[in-house]
């Protein structure tokens, strides 16, 4: 998915916002698993928050993409 954003540098962004080890070792080598793979993927998502990326994101704006069984119905006459 293209992004409207860049996101290129957000591991060393999200240094300066944090001061766990553990955070840290994620961001400079990356998951190990699937569980610390979840914690660097909500690190993402709270950069993305922090820097206002979310509202660009289409999956993260739900209410624009849904629609009614009504509309859905009239669409497909």
């Amino acid at each position: 998915m293209k992004t409207t954003y860049d996101d290129s540098n957000w591991r060393e962004e999200w240094k300066n916002y944090t001061s766990s080890k553990f955070q840290l070792e994620l961001l400079e080598n990356g998951a190990k698993s699937l569980s610390q793979s979840w914690i660097l993927g909500a690190m993402y998502n709270n950069w993305k928050k922090m820097k206002g990326y979310d509202q660009l994101d289409p999956k993260e704006n739900k209410g624009q993409l849904q629609s009614s069984m009504k509309e859905w119905n009239e669409r497909i006459k």
